[in-house]
């Protein structure tokens, strides 16, 4: 069998649209674009595991960045990255090309470009300002949690991997990040 010897890893719900909160699953040809580029180029796919269903599961309503940035969600990030930080170092290690990373802008925690936040948090019952918290969710130029965290790991071992950002709201922007991961 013909090896490409290119790999990339995705974040975890442009394989499996299942673990996305309730009511973001929507259809996109995106994700199929995505993959169906990615195999008919022989490019090893690898899922990396989506930290917000690993903390919280699919009973999770929707979170904002401000959320995820504790100490222990970044720890927990570093943990569930590490093995795959060493198969990213065993790749190249064996003369692979690992293409990049790719995110979901948007994201609070797999935006590249962009993610979720705002003032959000606390008992909708005890508070008469949900409102004014629903409208301090913003998107902002920032990366996500696990994505900042994933960065952190790769610079400590001095490993260069480029991240591309896809979004589901601008898919032009996102298949001219896959045309350059393919070029």
């Amino acid at each position: 069998m013909y090896r490409s010897k290119k790999v990339i890893l995705l974040c975890h719900c442009i394989l499996n649209t299942n673990t996305k909160v309730e009511g973001l699953a929507k259809k996109s040809d995106l994700e199929k674009t995505i993959i169906d580029a990615l195999i008919e180029n022989q490019i090893g796919i690898i899922q990396l595991p989506c930290p917000e269903f690993m903390c919280y599961g699919l009973k999770r309503w929707g979170h904002v960045r401000a959320q995820f940035d504790t100490p222990h969600f970044r720890k927990s990030c570093k943990a569930i990255f590490e093995p795959y930080a060493d198969q990213i170092i065993n790749y190249i290690d064996n003369d692979y090309e690992v293409l990049g990373i790719i995110g979901i802008d948007g994201s609070p925690t797999c935006g590249v470009e962009r993610t979720c936040d705002g003032d959000w948090g606390g008992e909708w019952t005890s508070t008469d300002q949900w409102k004014e918290r629903l409208d301090s969710i913003q998107y902002i130029d920032k990366k996500g949690i696990f994505i900042e965290e994933i960065m952190k790991i790769l610079a400590d071992i001095k490993v260069d991997v480029p991240f591309f950002g896809v979004s589901f709201s601008n898919t032009e922007a996102s298949y001219e990040a896959i045309r350059k991961i393919l070029k």
